[in-house]
């Protein structure tokens, strides 16, 4: 069974940084597929950034971009999720989710955030950007 856990969520001000974690195990096959996603109080899930086991190519949602980067550590099964710049409508709980596949195009993975049909998620950890 696929598992993920996020951990780094946390109490920061505005204008600082955080990284969040994800550690996967269970998985079966070498193609496939982590993201970020988010839930701010009161609003929809949203993508944040996927990144694919094949190619390490990453993908980010337009408003993402600029201020939160997703990387791999093969070696530790960890996906990490900088954030930095953030403010107070970054609040959520942010969410580590995989699927199953990897692939070359692009839509794909934009697909995949704007869509959210993930096959597997975290129980998520809660980032709190308040002064």
């Amino acid at each position: 069974q696929v598992q993920l856990v996020e951990s780094g969520g946390d109490l920061v001000q505005p204008g600082g940084s955080l990284t969040l974690s994800c550690v996967a195990s269970g998985f079966t096959s070498d193609y496939y597929t982590i993201g970020w996603f988010r839930q701010a109080p009161g609003k929809e899930r949203e993508g944040v950034s996927c990144i694919s086991s094949r190619d390490g190519s990453t993908y980010y949602t337009d408003s993402m971009k600029g201020r939160f980067t997703i990387s791999r550590d093969n070696a530790k099964n960890t996906v990490y999720l900088q954030m930095n710049s953030l403010e107070p409508e970054d609040t959520a709980v942010y969410y580590c989710a995989a699927k199953r596949g990897a692939y070359y195009s692009g839509s794909f993975y934009y697909t995949l955030l704007r869509m959210g049909t993930m096959d597997y998620w975290g129980k998520g950890t809660l980032v709190t950007v308040s002064s």
